[in-house]
Formats: C-alpha cells, structure tokens, sequence
C-alpha cells in the first residue's frame, strides 16, 4: 500500500478550453499541451515523469467554481503572476500572504473561467 498523501493528478473545470490554456501559459509561463482522451480535452501543464502534474479539463460535468477544493500551483515569483493574472482577465480573491518562518508565499485568485486557485512562491 502507497502511504503518502501527494496528489497524483489535479484537474481544473473550464468551459473554454483555449481560453483557460492562454490564461495560464500567461499566468505560469508554461506551455501547456492539449490532449484528447475519450469524451475529455485536457491542456495538461508540464512535468519531468514521475514528477505529479494536471490539467485544465473541458468536459461534462466539470463545471468552474470559487468553492470547494483549491489547487495550489507553483511559480518562480508570485508577485508578476499575480500581476499577469490580473491583465489576462483574472481577479485576486487573496491578496499576498507570508507563510511563517520564511515557508514562501502564496495567494489565491479567480481564473478566466470563474475557479477559485492558490498560487505559492518560495520568494
């Protein structure tokens, strides 16, 4: 039996899936690339095999939410992804905070299909 508690895989709801994909290329700088499976289009984000990644996700019944579960992605610098955000059409729900005992930062913001997402920095 596996005992660990790291995520295996993440998924975010989008109704526009290029839209989503071009938000968050800006917001990370990453190229995201867009897969079919079955009934699903995914824009997966980057990873090095075994390393855990996800996708962005247009499906049905995956619908956008500020509730629930919130999906944490790292970047270099927070303070320009929180900016980048911002002119890609998304909005800060939680403006910078300071974790304790110099842990990083992190923030949360509105993407441009309306999910509720944490972003964390180590500077």
């Amino acid at each position: 039996m596996l005992a660990t508690s790291t995520p295996a895989w993440f998924e975010i709801p989008a109704v526009d899936l290029d839209r989503a994909r071009r938000f968050y290329e800006t917001v990370t700088g990453a190229e995201l690339r867009v897969q079919e499976m079955g009934p699903m289009t995914m824009a997966i984000f980057p990873y090095e095999h075994p390393s855990t990644s996800g996708a962005l996700l247009k499906a049905d019944g995956a619908e956008p939410t500020t509730s629930g579960s919130v999906v944490y992605l790292h970047v270099d610098d927070i303070r320009p992804a929180l900016a980048r955000a911002e002119a890609a059409g998304g909005q800060t729900l939680l403006p910078l905070t300071a974790l304790p005992n110099d842990g990083g930062v992190f923030a949360q913001i509105r993407d441009s299909e309306g999910n509720r997402v944490g972003l964390y920095s180590r500077r």
